[in-house]
């Protein structure tokens, strides 16, 4: 009889092209499919609550997907490096596959790998969840790229390869699981995720489904996508962090069948999936990327120390800045937030506010349904001036400028800020001119190392 493989799962929760999945099938035998909440390891960074929400929907409704196949979904909770190898005792597997992780994630890989394999256990894994590898995309001296433009160029020279084709059977191998309800990812005393359940559709289908709607009725409006009363957006980020959709997937949709208007829009998507692989070949190589300044002569920045209240009006969305508000609003209600007013908001809170962009990093990783180990810090960086490819310090996003031009009717402010020009909504706690002077006084001290 053929001993199991484990096909491990974790940011890649889907079947359709899952390399590490479809090996444990074509290898033949039994395949036991694991995900393990590793809370524990020092590498493993926690998630946060918005990001709970999701994990949990994605996984029951991945449970369902295998169900449907023939295999389940083995749960386990604790250090991955005590969960793997316990499995592959309990199983008698003699085969273990994954996809790829780029960041910390990685030397937990590593380690795993080297002790399985000096056991005789067959330990791969496999390019899954970036268009093409970070050490595959570098420039022509060998080093990794420090700026998009000539890394998407690259990157786009370098074949893509084929959509990996789900599995029609599993043979699914039994074991002992958790219980997803007993792992408490859910919100409850109180429970907040109201706008999250209205908003969206966690899962592989829910992915595809969004995806297709999007090439149909949206991507022709691409142009307009830093306008944020326009639904021109995928709002494809969370479904691609925890991988119910691949990069893979989504560049050879836009190479198929696409509405002839929308044709036009489909290099400036791509280029946007760009950004996210340029994110994580900055992570693969600055694995601190969420704690340490990208460009180390910012490490003595003159950031001002947060007071409770301050940093609430901007977290509540009360700051008096109607663009600011309406964008952390819509960020506590559905756990998502139209990119051009990420901008603004992180710019707010770093240059006007002058807050170190990791307490932003934090307020966004505990409340994005997206929040992404590569993509949240590394824009977060961006916006700070302290990151890869990073803007000028000295361009700071004037939120009201921002707001006359990107929602000129103010469609979006007041769908989020209702109470807009009432003696209700509050004075603004800064002013925009003034702090962007203090910004620079701060930036020129670092320059000049007073």
């Amino acid at each position: 009889m053929t001993a199991p493989a484990i096909a491990w799962l974790r940011d890649d929760l889907r079947i359709a092209d899952n390399p590490a999945l479809r090996a444990a099938v074509d290898r033949g035998g039994p395949v036991v499919v694991l995900f393990v909440l590793d809370e524990h390891s020092d590498e493993q960074r926690g998630l946060g609550g918005s990001s709970r929400w999701w994990l949990h929907q994605s996984l029951a409704a991945l449970a369902a997907d295998l169900k449907a196949r023939g295999a389940t979904l083995t749960l386990r909770r604790g250090p991955a490096e005590e969960e793997v190898p316990k499995l592959v005792r309990e199983s008698g597997a003699d085969a273990v596959f994954w996809n790829r992780r780029y960041g910390r994630t990685k030397d937990i890989d590593a380690r795993i790998k080297k002790s399985l394999r000096e056991d005789a256990v067959n330990a791969e894994s496999f390019a899954a969840n970036v268009l093409v590898e970070p050490w595959e995309v570098t420039s022509s001296g060998g080093t990794p790229f420090r700026v998009f433009t000539p890394f998407w160029k690259a990157e786009r020279a370098h074949p893509i390869r084929d959509v990996v084709a789900a599995p029609p059977r599993i043979d699914g191998a039994p074991a002992a699981s958790d219980d997803l309800e007993d792992w408490g990812l859910l919100p409850t005393r109180p429970d907040w995720a109201g706008g999250l359940r209205e908003t969206w559709t966690p899962g592989e289908r829910g992915a595809h489904d969004r995806l297709e709607r999007f090439v149909r009725e949206h991507l022709e409006d691409y142009g307009d996508r830093d306008q944020p009363a326009i639904e021109a957006t995928s709002m494809l980020s969370p479904h691609l962090r925890f991988g119910e959709v691949s990069p893979v997937q989504l560049w050879h949709r836009m190479h198929g069948d696409v509405p002839a208007e929308a044709r036009k829009r489909v290099d400036a998507f791509l280029r946007e999936v760009g950004w996210r692989d340029f994110n994580h070949n900055i992570l693969f190589h600055f694995p601190r990327l969420d704690l340490d300044d990208f460009r180390p002569e910012w490490s003595g920045f003159p950031w001002a120390e947060p007071t409770d209240d301050r940093l609430a009006r901007w977290q509540q969305g009360r700051t008096g800045i109607p663009l600011v508000d309406a964008g952390m609003r819509q960020l506590w209600q559905t756990g998502w937030m139209h990119n051009r007013v990420r901008l603004v908001t992180a710019s707010f809170l770093v240059k006007n506010l002058l807050i170190d962009w990791r307490v932003g990093e934090r307020w966004f990783w505990d409340t994005l349904v997206d929040a992404d180990e590569a993509n949240n810090p590394g824009n977060w960086q961006w916006v700070a001036g302290s990151g890869a490819d990073a803007a000028p310090y000295f361009r700071v996003f004037n939120p009201e400028l921002q707001r006359r031009k990107f929602d000129p009717h103010d469609e979006y402010v007041r769908r989020w800020v209702p109470e807009l020009g009432s003696a209700e909504y509050p004075e603004p706690m800064v002013d925009l001119a003034e702090s962007r002077r203090e910004a620079l006084d701060a930036y020129a001290s670092l320059r000049h190392g007073e």
